[in-house]
């Protein structure tokens, strides 16, 4: 059968990896869950409380509650409960794993040539 050969054989554990990626890359191409997500980075992991998020980007509750919950299945941001208050914060371990899937075969296995210099590292290496 024409499906057995090997150039037609893909690794079934990988496509978890993608549809997540898929997932999580489509959580950030609408631009108001793409502004709320690096607001939320922005914040750190104290997190911001839903009611403050609504009034910082003028949105409805529902509709961010929407993005909100989106942003949360995508794993890149994750909510605690506080009294009855709800903060969301980055998923640092999402971001991480999202940052780890787009540069895992990049620049010939080297993906450290891939990712941004820290800010410091090239006033550290010109003293």
């Amino acid at each position: 059968m024409l499906l057995d050969h090997p150039r037609y054989y893909f690794d079934s554990s990988k496509i978890m990896e993608i549809n997540e990626g898929v997932i999580a890359l489509g959580a950030l191409a609408q631009p108001a869950r793409l502004k709320i997500f690096r607001f939320l980075v922005r914040q750190g992991s104290t997190g911001i409380c839903a009611g403050d998020l609504s009034r910082e980007f003028d949105l409805p509750k529902p509709t961010l509650s929407f993005h909100l919950k989106e942003l949360t299945h995508a794993g890149l941001i994750e909510a605690r409960r506080e009294g009855r208050s709800i903060y969301y914060g980055p998923n640092q371990r999402g971001i991480q794993d999202l940052m780890s899937f787009l540069t895992e075969d990049c620049c010939q296995g080297q993906p450290e040539l891939c990712l941004p210099k820290p800010c410091c590292e090239d006033a550290c290496t010109e003293n």
